[in-house]
């Protein structure tokens, strides 16, 4: 274990505050909530890296500079100057391409870096294992800290508005067509967060000293250092069942159980499927009906092992909302959000 650094102690020129953060993925469907809130606190010039041919809108406020992911000099170029990193990478990216980003970073002098890791807890490696992700996440810890990185991880389970609104494969429900399928007895909980909690979460993180100012004041003050990974900053919204869920969606849109179709299904089982589904290529059948493509498999595959008897192994005293003032969300609230997702039709576009 690394010896505890004090501010008082650092060289002429040490900043003990993150100022420049450079992004990928600043307009995509995390990256704009992390880009939003961390425009907010007006302590951070944002760098957004962003490829030729994107089509994505920058916000107003973010430096733009065009990268080739294939070429180091055009990355390094890009991070060189930064203090923070922060990765937003879509499932279907290259899974050589965090490899390279990591690389880039080292090289630009770049210390902390925020890899894709917003999800359940990496710490349950039977269960992230089961997901497909675990030896990916372990390699890429692997890597940064043998390129003397600062992996700091912020991990915010599924995204509830997001989830909710997803259709069976994710949090079991069709809002559109009122079907839920019930996961065992539907009572696993799990922690969720919103797409807004998840990026206050970042601005809470990034508005931190980066060291204590020394020994007497290392035991009182919460500091990026802090959540030097393996230390999480675990966040959360809700820490709910499909009940409770189910409860909400009813009292949102003014429903009895009487108005919706509901299946049970063993979690186990539909993670077993969905895996079958990902090793044919695909064809596994959704409630009889509907044939799963690879990336609904995978989706399916992760979702239901979320639901699995005792979840993900985390309670509320592992979540760091306290110390980085979070603040408390109503669950109804953001049920109607993604009751409004399905109305509207935003998801059918997601991952395109």
């Amino acid at each position: 274990m690394a010896a505890v650094q004090y501010a008082k102690d650092q060289p002429a020129g040490f900043k003990n505050r993150i100022e420049k953060v450079a992004i990928i993925g600043a307009a995509g469907y995390i990256g704009k909530y992390f880009t939003r809130e961390l425009l907010k606190t007006g302590k951070h010039t944002i760098t957004a890296l962003t490829r030729a041919n994107s089509n994505s809108a920058i916000p107003e406020g973010v430096n733009k500079v065009v990268v080739d992911y294939d070429d180091h000099s055009s990355l390094v170029k890009a991070l060189t100057g930064q203090d923070f990193f922060i990765i937003t990478l879509s499932v279907r990216a290259p899974q050589d391409l965090s490899g390279k980003l990591f690389a880039a970073a080292a090289e630009a002098g770049v210390k902390w870096v925020m890899p894709n890791a917003y999800g359940p807890n990496p710490y349950n490696i039977k269960m992230h294992d089961d997901m497909g992700f675990g030896p990916i996440f372990r390699r890429g810890m692997e890597s940064m800290h043998k390129l003397g990185l600062n992996p700091v991880l912020l991990t915010c389970g599924f995204w509830y508005e997001f989830s909710l609104a997803g259709g069976l494969i994710r949090y079991g429900f069709d809002i559109a067509n009122r079907k839920f399928t019930v996961f065992d007895k539907g009572d696993a909980k799990i922690f969720t967060s919103t797409l807004p909690q998840c990026g206050r979460g970042v601005a809470a993180l990034l508005s931190l000293p980066v060291l204590p100012e020394d020994a007497a004041s290392a035991a009182t003050t919460t500091t990026l250092s802090t959540f030097i990974e393996p230390k999480v900053a675990y966040i959360k919204s809700f820490h709910v069942s499909q009940n409770d869920m189910f409860a909400s969606l009813k009292r949102v849109t003014g429903t009895t159980d009487a108005d919706w179709t509901i299946t049970t299904e063993s979690s186990q089982e539909r993670w077993a499927n969905a895996s079958k589904a990902l090793q044919s290529g695909g064809g596994v059948e959704l409630d009889g009906v509907t044939p799963l493509n690879p990336m609904q498999a995978f989706g399916m595959r992760m979702y239901s092992r979320i639901f699995f008897p005792g979840t993900d192994g985390l309670t509320d005293k592992d979540m760091a909302n306290g110390v980085l003032g979070l603040p408390e969300e109503d669950l109804d609230e953001w049920t109607k959000e993604a009751v409004r997702l399905v109305e509207s039709g935003e998801l059918s576009t997601y991952g395109q």
